[in-house]
């Protein structure tokens, strides 16, 4: 197949060759499974498991008996929510978080409020930035848990983490921050935060493996299991490991944590050559915050095109998406471009580009050519 250019790493990122390597002896030779503790095939699986706990719990700054395997984010973001809610079971439950989070937060509050938990959706400006002094307002005595993303996944936009970890800590606030976007992309850290879910292929390891990191000895709960059978996980989560894919993200992680740095440079100069070419076509604009965002993603709103059509016609020749992963099959307007005020037209003529590692400065000239022809031929059509 004739592919086009890759500028949808925010969706997806490939396998790096050396996590594919360091796979592929756990699909034949090394098939052990990590819970056999009667005879070498197990132990080897399981020290594997273990190599690859260290690693990731290396990239956030975590002990590895803080890392929970799961199945992805998604599930990582349904244990620590539900989780936390359960422990609670009983008592009066409010949550706070925000309208621009990602679905698998949101559609699982919206499930917490049907048990009966009250929630409390932050609004964000025009930039997609949080008021810290609302959130501070919206902590009430009952307050359980507080969830905010660490970078959000359609704007690049960063929330300021270390002061929400403070306010939470000094209220004895359960804190979760989904990091999947930032965890590789840029230096993380676990201090303040009780529960952090991370994903391997967000950060170029396979899909179907991700983690959730629950703080260790503290006062606060851990989160009750929502998958039983077996114990595995410190009984967080049973299930055979998937440990072809947990070594994968081990690799995938001690990758990002030694080359992030730099390539967080590089993409930020190509993103911006980017950004800027792309903002001289008239009546196009930036949406979120110039200030605090991940160096490798761009959204742009492009004035007077039928989105529809445009993501059609962009992506004859580089792959991109108008948000999300998870909801790029509806034609309806981003939620968080919404929550920022966008109207629906411009929040569905709006483009994510989010770069990576295989992003040449070839494919930028070649972006910004396609881009430009494809919104002036729509607009004179």
């Amino acid at each position: 197949m004739n592919y086009p250019i890759y500028l949808d790493y925010n969706a997806t990122t490939p396998c790096a060759p050396e996590v594919i390597e360091a796979m592929l002896p756990y699909f034949g030779t090394h098939f052990g499974n990590a819970a056999s503790k009667s005879h070498p095939f197990g132990w080897v699986a399981e020290n594997a498991v273990d190599e690859a706990r260290e690693k990731v719990a290396q990239l956030i700054g975590a002990k590895a008996k803080e890392i929970i395997f799961t199945s992805g984010a998604t599930e990582s973001i349904n244990l620590g929510i539900k989780g936390i809610f359960e422990v609670y079971s009983g008592e009066k439950q409010h949550c706070i978080t925000c309208l621009t989070e990602h679905k698998a937060v949101l559609d699982t509050f919206a499930e917490l409020e049907k048990r009966g938990a009250e929630v409390t959706y932050l609004p964000v400006n025009s930039k997609g930035e949080i008021s810290l002094e609302e959130l501070e307002a919206a902590i009430l005595p009952h307050t359980k848990l507080i969830c905010l993303m660490w970078a959000n996944n359609e704007t690049g936009v960063i929330h300021p983490i270390e002061k929400i970890a403070q306010m939470a800590e000094s209220s004895n606030i359960v804190f979760f921050t989904d990091a999947v976007q930032a965890a590789g992309k840029i230096p993380v850290s676990t201090s303040g935060i009780h529960l952090m879910a991370i994903s391997a292929h967000k950060l170029y390891g396979p899909k179907g493996v991700g983690a959730l990191y629950v703080r260790h000895n503290h006062q606060l709960p851990k989160p009750l299991a929502q998958i039983h059978g077996g114990g595995h996980e410190k009984g967080m989560r049973s299930g055979t490991l998937n440990v072809p894919g947990i070594v994968g993200f081990g690799k995938a992680a001690e990758l990002r944590f030694v080359e992030m740095k730099e390539e967080e440079k590089r993409l930020g100069k190509q993103r911006d050559r980017l950004e800027n070419g792309l903002l001289e076509i008239t009546d196009s604009k930036l949406n979120g915050s110039q200030g605090a965002r991940l160096s490798h993603v761009s959204n742009i709103a492009f004035g007077g095109v039928e989105g529809e059509e445009l993501l059609k016609r962009v992506n004859q020749k580089v792959a991109v998406s108008s948000g999300s992963a998870c909801t790029s099959i509806s034609p309806k307007p981003s939620h968080v471009l919404q929550a920022m005020g966008l109207g629906s037209d411009l929040g569905r003529a709006s483009i994510r580009f989010s770069l990576g590692k295989n992003t040449t400065e070839s494919d930028i000239d070649l972006t910004l050519n396609w881009v430009k022809k494809v919104v002036l031929e729509l607009r004179s059509s």
